[in-house]
């Protein structure tokens, strides 16, 4: 699938936006920039996930050995 491109702009206060167009040439989405940034960090790429998968190592958790009680007569 071929990367969206995003055109940027900034609003009249000076915020910086993401704008996607369609096919023919309407704008398609506006998004804040901090908020596209954010949505992108939370993405995983396709290529890099069998990579992460990898890097994680389950931890097994050893359980303490109980002490012998001695019974009473």
């Amino acid at each position: 699938m071929a990367k969206r491109k995003r055109t940027t702009h900034r609003s009249s206060k000076g915020t910086k936006l993401y704008a996607v167009r369609d096919k023919s040439g309407r704008f398609k989405d506006i998004q804040t920039y901090a908020r596209a940034h954010a949505a992108d960090l939370r993405h995983t790429a396709a290529s890099e996930a069998p990579k992460r998968k990898k890097a994680k190592k389950k931890v097994v958790k050893k359980k303490a050995a109980k002490k012998a009680v001695a019974k009473k007569k």
